[in-house]
C-alpha cells in the first residue's frame, strides 16, 4: 500500500527534454536590459562611481611619506599640509592634509594631524648665550614627530648654513637659520610644489605659507633675511621658475648686510674683529668632505678672527 502523497513509478513525470544553450539564449527576453529606463541610470551610477574613485585617488587620498609619491605627480601636483617639525635650516617634515579643512582635517573625528605633540624643552636644551651657539632657549617649544607618517621636504633653490651632525662642526649662522625657519613655518599650513625626490629620499619643493593672509615663498624670504644662499650644486639644482628672483634677493641681502652678510659693527671693529671671508654652505660641505678624506677638516675661513695689531708705546 502506498501513501496518498506518493506516486507510482508509472505515474512519475518524464525527464525534461534537453535544450541547447543557443536555444536558451535566444529564448531570453533582452528587451529589459536595453530599455532606456534601465540603461541610463546604470551608466550614470557607474560613471559617477568611477569619477569619485578617481578624485579620491588623485586628490583626497593622504600621502604618508615621500616613498608613496608616484613619479608622474612631480612637477604636476602640490601638497598641502601642516609642518610638524623642522630639522635643519632648509628642510622640514610635512603631514599631508589633502583638501585641508574642507575634507575635515583638524575638526572631524579621525581626521586629526597625527605624529606630533608640542612640549616644552627640558633644561638640557642649549640656550643661546652667544651667536651661533644654539637654536633655542628654555621655554620654547619643539615637536615630536612620527617620521613614518611625514613627508620629508627639502626647500628648493636655497642652501642654509649647516648644523653640527655626523661628527662635523656647525657652520656660523646655522642656529639662526634653523630658529628663523621654525618660527616662520612650524605648526603652520603650507603648500609645497614638488619637483623631484633627492638622494636622501627628501622631496624637493618650492614652499609657500600664508603670513597675514599673504602667500609668501619661504625660500625667497630666507634669502631676503640673509640666512641662506642660492643653491650652487653642479648637479640637481631645482628652482622652478624662481632662479633669477632668488639670485636677486641674495644680491640685495649682501648689499644690505643682513644675516650672514652682516659686517662687524663699530665696537666690534674697535675691539679688533675684522671682516672675515664668508664660506657658503656649499663650500663648507666641500671642505668638510675633503678634510675627512685627508684625515681631518681644516678650520673654516670665517672661524678665524682677524685681529688688529696695536702698537705699544715703548
Amino acid at each position: 500500500m502506498r501513501w496518498p502523497w506518493t506516486t507510482a513509478p508509472n505515474d512519475r513525470d518524464e525527464p525534461p527534454a534537453s535544450v541547447s544553450w543557443t536555444d536558451t539564449l535566444n529564448a531570453t527576453d533582452w528587451t529589459h536590459y536595453t530599455d532606456p529606463r534601465t540603461v541610463i541610470p546604470t551608466l550614470l551610477l557607474t560613471g559617477t562611481s568611477l569619477f569619485f574613485i578617481h578624485v579620491y585617488k588623485s586628490y583626497l587620498r593622504r600621502i604618508p611619506s615621500a616613498d608613496h609619491i608616484k613619479p608622474e605627480l612631480f612637477r604636476r601636483r602640490s601638497l598641502f599640509g601642516r609642518v610638524t617639525s623642522v630639522g635643519d635650516g632648509d628642510n622640514f617634515r610635512l603631514f599631508h592634509m589633502p583638501a585641508g579643512r574642507l575634507a575635515g582635517w583638524g575638526w572631524m573625528p579621525g581626521r586629526r594631524v597625527q605624529g606630533w605633540k608640542r612640549e616644552r624643552l627640558s633644561a638640557k636644551t642649549v640656550r643661546i648665550t652667544k651667536p651661533h651657539s644654539g637654536a633655542f632657549g628654555l621655554g620654547s617649544r619643539a615637536a615630536r614627530t612620527d617620521a613614518s607618517s611625514q613627508i620629508h621636504v627639502r626647500i628648493a633653490g636655497i642652501d642654509a648654513p649647516e648644523l653640527a651632525h655626523f661628527g662635523r662642526p656647525s657652520q656660523p649662522y646655522s642656529s639662526e637659520a634653523l630658529l628663523w625657519l621654525r618660527r616662520y613655518i612650524l605648526h603652520r599650513h603650507v603648500r609645497a610644489y614638488i619637483y623631484k625626490r633627492d638622494q636622501y629620499e627628501r622631496v624637493v619643493a618650492t614652499v609657500w605659507v600664508r603670513r597675514w593672509l599673504i602667500r609668501r615663498d619661504v625660500g625667497l624670504e630666507m634669502l631676503k633675511a640673509g640666512l641662506a644662499t642660492v643653491y650652487e650644486a653642479k648637479m640637481g639644482s631645482e628652482f622652478g621658475a624662481y632662479e633669477e628672483k632668488y639670485r636677486e634677493a641674495e644680491r640685495r641681502a649682501k648689499r644690505a648686510g643682513v644675516g650672514m652678510w652682516r659686517e662687524p659693527g663699530l665696537l666690534a671693529r674697535w675691539m679688533g674683529e675684522g671682516k672675515g671671508v664668508l664660506e657658503s654652505p656649499r663650500e663648507f660641505k666641500t671642505r668638510m668632505t675633503m678634510g675627512e678624506k685627508s684625515g681631518g677638516a681644516k678650520p673654516a675661513k670665517n672661524e678665524v678672527k682677524v685681529v688688529k695689531a696695536t702698537a705699544k708705546k715703548s
